[in-house]
């Protein structure tokens, strides 16, 4: 894939991790080849920087890719996102092999007070230990000592990280768990006002259907009292309507005739 012509900035980051790629390449090859542990040590820290400057350049890789994002098709950026993972991926595979190479040379360091091991190595590492003064081999004990305090306390540092860690944890899910209880309690609540509150609609609806009922009964009744005082006012005379009570019409008076009246 040609960088370049998607962005410079990319391409020249990328020729640049693959220079160092190069070096660790040949570098370990060279320490394959190298038997004195001072010089395989002195390489190695050398293939250390460059691997930690090959971290630094496939960040900054990562950088770039991200800010030329939204300038990028899906596609241009998912080859670019490969190569990124790609990069990773082989500087893992040279972290891994320094790191064998790293334990290696410790275990070559220890074993130069030790007896055991190859025949010809433990000879070799007899005649190093041989030709060293008795401050050299105190100094070298005391520093084989300070390293192993340091580990221990790198490892006690570890062990208190973890335990920190742990016990954010722990409190961490013991504030959510006494969340997803206050969260429930509430739910439980908003669902008995739910349940209260179509109970008081239903009551309501039936209070409002009574009422309804209860006011077409009354117009009927006032309905059929002014019809019957119509029919009344109409055809007073009609006897098949019976007076209401209060609203019967006046007696009509006789007029009774006297003697003296002629």
């Amino acid at each position: 894939m040609d960088l370049s012509s998607i962005n410079e900035e990319l391409a020249n980051i990328d020729g640049q991790v693959s220079d160092f790629f190069r070096a660790l390449a040949n570098g370990f090859q060279k320490l394959e080849k190298i038997k004195d542990t001072n010089r395989q040590s002195r390489l190695l820290e050398e293939l250390t920087g460059k691997m930690r400057e090959c971290k630094r350049l496939i960040k900054e890789f990562d950088r770039e890719m991200k800010e030329e994002e939204s300038r990028n098709t899906p596609h241009t950026n998912r080859m670019l996102n490969e190569k990124k993972q790609s990069m990773i991926k082989e500087l893992n595979s040279y972290v891994a092999l320094k790191k064998q190479y790293a334990s290696s040379l410790e275990n070559k360091r220890i074993d130069l007070f030790d007896g055991g091991g190859a025949d010809g190595f433990g000879e070799e590492n007899v005649l190093l230990a041989s030709n060293m003064t008795n401050q050299q081999l105190m100094d070298t004990g005391n520093c084989m000592m300070d390293e192993t305090d340091q580990t221990v306390e790198r490892s006690k540092k570890v062990v208190e990280d973890t335990i920190n860690v742990g016990a954010e944890t722990a409190a961490t899910l013991k504030a959510q768990t006494e969340q997803m209880s206050r969260i429930v309690n509430e739910l439980d609540s908003i669902h008995f006002s739910i349940k209260k509150a179509s109970q008081l609609v239903k009551e309501i609806g039936r209070q409002v259907a009574t009422d309804r009922c209860i006011m077409a009964m009354l117009f009927l009744i006032v309905m059929g009292v002014v019809a019957i005082i119509i029919v009344k006012l109409v055809n007073p005379h009609n006897k098949d309507i019976r007076d209401i009570p209060g609203l019967a019409p006046p007696a009509a008076r006789k007029l009774l005739w006297h003697p003296n009246q002629r």
